[in-house]
C-alpha cells in the first residue's frame, strides 16, 4: 500500500470512529451519514474519538452561550442555557450515569445491592441531590467565566467536554467489568492505545482552547482537579462494587467536567 493509501485509509478509519462515536454518545441526527445509534459498536479502538465528540457536544454549548450573552441574558441564565444545550446533545445519558451511579453507591449495603439500586430506572434522594449539584456547579462556574468574556467561557467549556471523555476512557480502561452484561461490558473496555490516544487528543483541546484565551495556570488547574475526581472515582468505584459500570463512566463524566470548570473559574 502506498503512503497516500496509508492516509486516505487511517482518515476513512477516523472518520468512521468519529461518526460512530457521536451516533453512540449524542443525539445528533445523523443518518444521513449510515449511522446507526441503536448499534453498539467496539469501541475497543473507536472510542479513541471520545473526546472529539466532547469538544463538538462543547462547541454546540459554547454557541447557546455566545448568543444568550450576545442577546443580553444575564450571565447565570446562559450558563445554565448552555448547560441544558449539553443535556438535550447527549439526552442526558451522563447526569443519567451520575444519578444511579450515587443512588447505588449510597443506597446499597453490599455490591450485590448497589448494582441493583444502578439498575433501577426510578431516581431516589442521593441520586437527586448529584444531578442538582452537578448542573448547579457547572452554572455557577460558566456563569463566573462568562465576565472573562462569552467566547472565553465557550471554549473552557468546550475543553472542559473534551476532557471529560477522556476521563470515561480512563475509567473504562482501568477498572473491570463489575457485572458479566451491561453497556460498559458488550462495547468495550478501550485498549490501552486508544486510551492513550484519547487522553493526549484531550490534553491538547484543553491546552489550545484554555491556554491562549484564559492563561496557562486555569488550564493546568482544571486538568489537575480533573485527573484528580477521576483517580478518587476510581478507587471509590473498585471499593463499592469492584469495578466499572456503564453508569459509573457516566458519573466520571460529570464529576470530571464539574471540576474542569471550576478548576478553570477558581484560578482566572
Amino acid at each position: 500500500m502506498t503512503a497516500d493509501n496509508r492516509l486516505r485509509a487511517q482518515a476513512a478509519s477516523l472518520a468512521d470512529d468519529l461518526v460512530a462515536s457521536l451516533a453512540f454518545l449524542t443525539r445528533f441526527p445523523l443518518g444521513w451519514l449510515g449511522a446507526e445509534p441503536s448499534r453498539r459498536p467496539d469501541f475497543r479502538h473507536s472510542s479513541r474519538m471520545f473526546p472529539v465528540v466532547g469538544a463538538l457536544v462543547g462547541l454546540v454549548a459554547g454557541i447557546v452561550l455566545v448568543v444568550a450573552g450576545s442577546l443580553g441574558a444575564p450571565s447565570l441564565v446562559a450558563a445554565a442555557l448552555a448547560v441544558v444545550a449539553t443535556m438535550l446533545a447527549t439526552g442526558g445519558l451522563h447526569e443519567d450515569g451520575l444519578s444511579d451511579t450515587i443512588d447505588g453507591f449510597g443506597g446499597g449495603a453490599t455490591p450485590e445491592r448497589k448494582l441493583e439500586i444502578m439498575r433501577d430506572s426510578r431516581i431516589g434522594s442521593h441520586g437527586a441531590a448529584a444531578l442538582v449539584f452537578s448542573i448547579l456547579i457547572r452554572t455557577a462556574a460558566l456563569g463566573a467565566l462568562m465576565a472573562a468574556g462569552p467566547w472565553r467561557a465557550a471554549l473552557a467549556l468546550v475543553a472542559a467536554e473534551a476532557v471529560s471523555r477522556a476521563a470515561m476512557m480512563r475509567v473504562w480502561h482501568d477498572l473491570p467489568a463489575a457485572r458479566s452484561d451491561g453497556l460498559a461490558h458488550d462495547t468495550g473496555p478501550p485498549d490501552a492505545s486508544a486510551m492513550l490516544t484519547a487522553q493526549a487528543v484531550a490534553l491538547v483541546i484543553a491546552l489550545i482552547a484554555v491556554w491562549p484565551t484564559l492563561g496557562l495556570l486555569p488550564a493546568i488547574a482544571g486538568i489537575l482537579l480533573s485527573l484528580a475526581g477521576t483517580y478518587i472515582l476510581i478507587l471509590y468505584a473498585r471499593s463499592q462494587i469492584g469495578g466499572r459500570t456503564g453508569d459509573t463512566l457516566g458519573a466520571c463524566q460529570q464529576i470530571a467536567v464539574v471540576l474542569f470548570l471550576v478548576g478553570v473559574a477558581s484560578a482566572i
